[in-house]
């Protein structure tokens, strides 16, 4: 069992480390004349603000202005040279990969802009803010970016002092726990506290006195950036800014190419119809508003259906079709029916068809492989010719500061740059928070003019038949809801009659890695005391929520795969089960609504609950996360759209499932009707707990194993058997072909010579019969040939006998068998498992 168990020790000895440190510095200390400092952390933290504090003086712009690029300012206090870098923040929600690679080159350089190298990098943290497990995460990664050694020039400079009220910093961090502890102890306990509203002079003068401190620590040296490091970076720099200048200069002469196309009754489109496509969170809607001119406040709900709106841009009509977004970085195998079903519906509501699609893509995040493939699949559902009408349009174009669009794109890599080729090098970039800013928008209805014109006028035609089709399924999906719907009131109408409220109840949460389980426990506890970064270890908690004594203890999540399960993993599994000597009313398998459910998922899952008890399902719930993804699709047509795997394991489940929204937590009613139904399963159950017995278990668990183990040892002596009889059956057939090669060499007569040709279609080798027919890709000439042929073919044959028996077998790097032919010949083969193939890259 795991406590997280805060102790007032350790902030104790921190303060006194600080005293002893203090009085140290007072009898031998150093006063620099010229202080570097770097700012440095998430957005809106309160660098450019903590600047202007430090600096006397608003030298940064800050409010509602973000910083797009690293800004030097300098100013003289009390005879001190001050020089500030303002660094642009990092996104709190974004991990390192999530990034993109300019901005991750640029921050190593942030060093560079203070030369030769900062004293002091001040780590800003805002106090009103919760320094969770996820923060600490994303705090490691960028620092990483700096090196181990950057930890040795680094204080955390929290602003927002004000926050604290009564309580010292010292009390903050303790209270805030294990992860901004962890930062502070990074830090070697350098810390400093802000208020930039006061703006006085004393704080100021006191961090300084800090930074003498630390700079008198290290020996009087600063942070160096390495010069390899970044004779590399602005090498980097140099090539994608080269390329970017190509990619523009292309894209402009197409452009006008494509504007000599335009036919004067193009110049102004009478209507223009238009479908936004993209993932979630790129700012489709956002999109959409600024395209049509909405200034009204978005209501932050995501988009659940395909929805056509109208307006006017000019003179033109324009008729926009906004579409349910899919995760980034998830192919389409892995989004939920409901929302490819909107996107393969969408240019169904602007009829004919629409002219273009808008595929939004964010240029404030990383867009590498797994992004590509995601587009490419859910682009696809509408079929190859969507493409031809695409037009790729990045969002959030302030976040490029003074970069151009085509130096993201070059610098982003292979991936992104084949999108925008994928789409005809077509693309634009706006700024949807500058929405006063028309010509973003002029020139967005230009390309897609240019576009049209280069299509000649063409639109996109939707399939009616799988229009038709899609609603033919919904008809179905409906009719399943109410009947599932009705067994289900039917089953908890009769378990009513027997259950009564519990005093105590006991879960037990499983479920595969990233699905909720940890955040699923806050809310049902009323909160946080689960981590909601991924565990690997099991944690109890309990608390008292509507009345009753509630226990949950959450598990590590299963990977996907299941050859990424190890025993020790699974043993740490169901360790959980022996958290509570009483047993569980129930245990709630978690499932996000936000994903689909197919047999990969269902693979993992029947996997793990088979290592328990065959009676775990009678006291097993479906508890699905991610509530507010049903927008108002109810649970039950989530459940009949979704693959039959899901409803498989709601069957499985005697149809008891529960919905949770982990945003509502102040939603104490899904808690309650959570704790409802389990009841009723209790009385269905008898009253009886899940209690198994755990030696079983274990067993299972190392049955499991062995049973991999065996398969791993059988499945690699059966290909060494395979190989061997394949390299047998290989040299047989060579010996073979010599002698067929020996015996045409010693035929005097043509008679005997047109025997061997008429018999070579059958050569036999090892029982295995070697069909001329096997061989007409290599041999097309003695297919159907004339009798007048035969005498060129017999000479052809003759030749390629000779040729083949002079090849050599071999293996290469993978083991695999191969046909080892002169370089000269244009062959390179390998011979596959599944029979006597020649895979050739080229003909000679």
């Amino acid at each position: 069992m795991i406590y997280f168990v805060k102790s007032s020790f350790s902030i104790s000895l921190l303060l006194v480390q600080k005293h002893v440190l203090c009085l140290s510095v007072e009898r031998e200390s150093i006063t620099l004349s010229e202080v570097r400092l770097v700012l440095i952390g998430e957005r809106w933290a309160g660098k450019s603000s903590s600047g202007n504090t430090i600096l006397r003086n608003d030298r940064f712009e800050c409010g509602r202005t973000r910083t797009a690029q690293s800004e030097m300012r300098h100013e003289v206090l009390k005879g001190r040279e001050l020089i500030v870098v303002d660094v642009p923040g990092w996104s709190s929600s974004l991990s390192l990969s999530e990034i993109p690679e300019g901005d991750k080159q640029r921050f190593k350089l942030n060093a560079s802009k203070c030369p030769p190298g900062p004293n002091t990098f001040l780590l800003v943290i805002p106090i009103d803010t919760a320094f969770s497990a996820m923060t600490k995460k994303t705090v490691e990664e960028h620092m990483k970016l700096l090196g181990e050694r950057v930890w040795k020039h680094t204080m955390v400079l929290f602003t927002c002092g004000n926050y604290l009220g009564g309580k010292t910093i010292e009390q903050h961090i303790e209270s805030e726990g294990e992860s901004l502890m962890w930062l502070i102890e990074r830090c070697k306990n350098r810390y400093h506290v802000f208020e930039n509203k006061d703006k006085s002079l004393s704080q100021v003068t006191r961090l300084l006195e800090k930074v003498d401190e630390m700079v008198w620590q290290n020996k009087g040296r600063f942070y160096e950036v390495d010069e390899q490091t970044l004779n590399i970076i602005e090498k980097k720099h140099r090539e994608v800014a080269e390329r970017a200048k190509q990619r523009e200069r292309r894209s402009e002469e197409q452009r006008q190419q494509m504007k000599a196309l335009i036919a004067e009754e193009m110049k102004t489109i009478p209507k223009l119809r238009m479908v936004l496509l993209g993932s979630r969170g790129v700012g489709k809607t956002s999109l959409g508003n600024t395209i049509l001119g909405i200034k009204e406040q978005e209501d932050g709900k995501r988009t659940a259906h395909s929805v056509g709106r109208q307006g006017f841009v000019g003179e033109t009509e324009i008729t926009l079709v906004d579409t349910p977004g899919w995760w980034k970085g998830f192919p389409e195998c892995d989004t939920p029916e409901a929302i490819k079903e909107e996107v393969i519906r969408s240019p169904s509501l602007c009829l004919p068809g629409p002219q273009v699609f808008l595929l939004v893509i964010d240029a404030d995040a990383s867009f590498n492989g797994k992004h590509l493939d995601a587009v490419k699949s859910h682009m696809e559902l509408l079929g190859e010719e969507v493409w031809r009408h695409t037009i790729v349009v990045f969002t959030r174009g302030d976040w490029l500061g003074t970069h151009t669009i085509e130096e993201y794109i070059e610098g982003e890599g292979e991936a992104l740059q084949s999108l925008v080729e994928q789409c005809g090098n077509r693309y634009h970039v706006i700024d949807n928070k500058n929405t006063d800013d028309g010509s973003q928008i002029t020139e967005l209805l230009n390309k897609i003019t240019e576009t049209l014109a280069g299509n000649g006028c063409d639109y996109f035609v939707p399939d009616e038949k799988i229009f038709d089709a899609i609603e033919e399924k919904r008809m179905k999906v409906k009719e399943g809801a109410k009947l599932r719907q009705s067994q289900v009131k039917a089953h908890r109408t009769l378990c009513k009659e027997s259950s009564k409220e519990l005093l105590a109840l006991t879960f037990l949460m499983l479920g595969q890695k990233t699905f909720g389980k940890s955040a699923t426990g806050n809310t049902l506890l009323r909160r946080e005391v689960f981590p909601t970064c991924q565990n690997e270890f099991c944690q109890v908690e309990q608390g008292k929520v509507d009345a009753r004594a509630v226990t949950v203890v959450d598990t590590p999540g299963w990977w996907k795969d299941p050859s990424k399960s190890t025993e020790e993993m699974d043993k740490e599994i169901v360790r959980g089960l022996t958290l509570s000597r009483s047993g569980f009313h129930a245990v709630l398998l978690v499932v996000p609504l936000d994903l689909t459910f197919r047999e990969a998922q269902r693979a993992a899952l029947e996997e793990h609950m088979k290592l328990l008890d065959v009676s775990v399902w009678k006291h097993t719930m479906v508890l699905f996360t991610y509530g507010d993804k049903l927008a108002d699709q109810s649970i039950e047509e989530h459940i009949e759209s979704e693959h039959e795997a899901l409803r498989w394991l709601i069957d499985k489940c005697e149809n008891r499932y529960h919905v949770v929204n982990n945003l509502k937590k102040s939603d104490m009613s899904q808690v309650t009707q959570l704790f409802e139904k389990v009841e009723e399963m209790v009385a269905g159950n008898s009253r009886q707990l899940f209690c198994p017995e755990m030696s079983e278990i274990y067993l299972n668990i190392d049955d499991k194993f062995k049973r991999m183990q065996l398969k791993n040892v059988l499945k690699q002596r059966l290909a060494e058997e395979y190989k061997r009889r394949e390299l047998e059956m290989m040299t047989s057939f060579k010996k073979t072909l010599l002698e067929l090669q020996a015996q045409i060499g010693d035929s005097a007569t043509g008679a005997k010579s047109k025997s061997l040709i008429g018999d070579r279609t059958k050569l036999k080798v090892k029982g295995i019969d070697l069909r001329l027919s096997s061989f007409d890709y290599l041999f097309p000439t003695f297919k159907g040939e004339s009798t007048t042929d035969r005498k060129t073919s017999s000479s052809q044959f003759e030749d390629i006998l000779g040729w083949l028996a002079s090849v050599e077998i071999g293996t290469n790097e993978e083991n695999q068998l191969t046909l080892n032919f002169s370089q000269t010949s244009g062959y390179r083969s390998v011979l596959p498992h599944n029979g006597l193939e020649f895979d050739t890259d080229e003909y000679p």
